[in-house]
């Protein structure tokens, strides 16, 4: 028997058990409710307890013993549009330093823009402390849409992966395409904030040296290959043309000038399909176009857990529109679609994690009365 997500709530309020999802071997715990448009989580070094950002600025602790906990000390947000607190991740020295590392959108000449930075956060306290802005994403733009964002590490720097701000000019005048701007690209930064030298882009004149790939049009989903190091990201297309890519230094990932989406407004081809030879980094992953088809991603991560021992390698990610957890394998230069997990439970799908301690999926919904959700192995 299937149950929707209402169903399951009321199962959890009343204090019984929720049934196993058997097809695909698991059973869902409800571990907290009423989530105002949560954005980001991440796990805590050895403690098997999570911090989460909400869209509309509050930060959150959750745990087994207490549920959910306010963080003070978040930064001031404009939380309009798509704007707000967004991701957030632990810092690779996280056991000496405490340094939480977050990005959200503030007000700038120009408009709004997103915002990196770090505050040390004292657990005991429950609160966030020496909050720092590290980087301002340039230029500000007067739009509420498309501000990406996720944060990764891989050593030793910060990666964080931005949106084009709504554009919608299809030419090679794309904000994307424009190496002056850090919209629609991806940056590289020490954990200070300052630019390496060996960025790509750093002696080009005009360009903006803290740029590593460009060319993206909504980055929603960033993470670390287990086994390459590499970086991998999803990013929405627009109407279909959802993308999963591997990022590469320099690189060029086409937006707008190849894509596999057509227009929202009229379904028309704007742009060649990705093709070898057209000066563009592919997809690993792309999703065909049409509103049937659109596939936008929200958050990403390789399984590397043992609860569930045939998923190890597989990459899960979350759907919005779909309302799914995709279960994905890797195969030779592509994926391959294995499950879909929470089929049919009428959730928006904006994060996933693998706890660390016990190997399970934890998952984020999206809106204004979202839950946190633990996958665990079917008894």
């Amino acid at each position: 028997m299937r149950l929707t997500t209402t169903a399951l709530l009321s199962l959890a309020a009343a204090g019984l058990a929720l049934p196993a999802q058997a097809e695909n071997g698991y059973a869902i715990d409800i571990l907290a409710q009423e989530l105002d448009r949560p954005w980001g989580m991440a796990f805590l070094p050895d403690h098997n307890d999570l911090i989460v950002t909400l869209r509309g600025g509050e930060v959150v602790l959750w745990n087994a013993d207490d549920g959910v906990v306010p963080v003070s000390g978040a930064p001031e947000v404009v939380a309009s549009g798509q704007g707000g607190l967004l991701d957030v991740a632990v810092g690779p020295d996280f056991e000496q330093d405490g340094w939480v590392y977050m990005t959200w959108v503030a007000g700038v000449d120009g408009g709004t823009t997103t915002h990196v930075g770090r505050a040390q956060l004292d657990r005991d306290a429950q609160a966030l402390t020496g909050l720092e802005v590290l980087h301002v994403v340039q230029p500000g733009i007067d739009s509420g849409a498309h501000f990406g964002s996720r944060i990764v590490f891989q050593d030793g720097y910060l990666y964080a992966g931005f949106g084009d701000r709504g554009s919608k000019d299809f030419s090679p005048a794309h904000i994307s395409q424009d190496l002056s701007s850090e919209n629609g690209a991806v940056i590289r930064l020490t954990l200070e904030g300052e630019i390496p030298d060996d960025n790509p882009f750093v002696d080009e004149d005009g360009a903006a040296g803290a740029i590593w790939s460009y060319g993206h049009r909504n980055i929603q989903a960033m993470t670390i290959h287990p086994d390459t190091g590499a970086v991998w990201l999803a990013e929405h297309g627009e109407a279909g043309g959802d993308e999963v890519n591997i990022v590469e230094r320099g690189g060029n990932f086409g937006w707008p000038l190849a894509s596999e989406g057509v227009t929202y407004s009229g379904g028309e081809q704007f742009a060649e399909p990705h093709r070898d030879g057209d000066g563009f980094i592919s997809p690993i992953h792309a999703w065909p176009a049409g509103r049937d088809n659109h596939n936008p991603p929200s958050g990403m991560v390789f399984y590397d857990g043992d609860a569930f021992a045939d998923w190890q390698g597989h990459v899960l990610i979350g759907n919005l529109y779909h309302r799914y957890l995709g279960l994905w394998a890797q195969e030779g230069d592509g994926l391959s679609e294995v499950a879909r997990l929470l089929d049919g439970e009428d959730m928006r799908i904006r994060d996933v994690a693998v706890g660390p301690e016990d190997g399970f999926i934890y998952v984020l919904s999206d809106g204004e009365n979202a839950s946190l959700l633990r996958l665990t192995p079917e008894d």
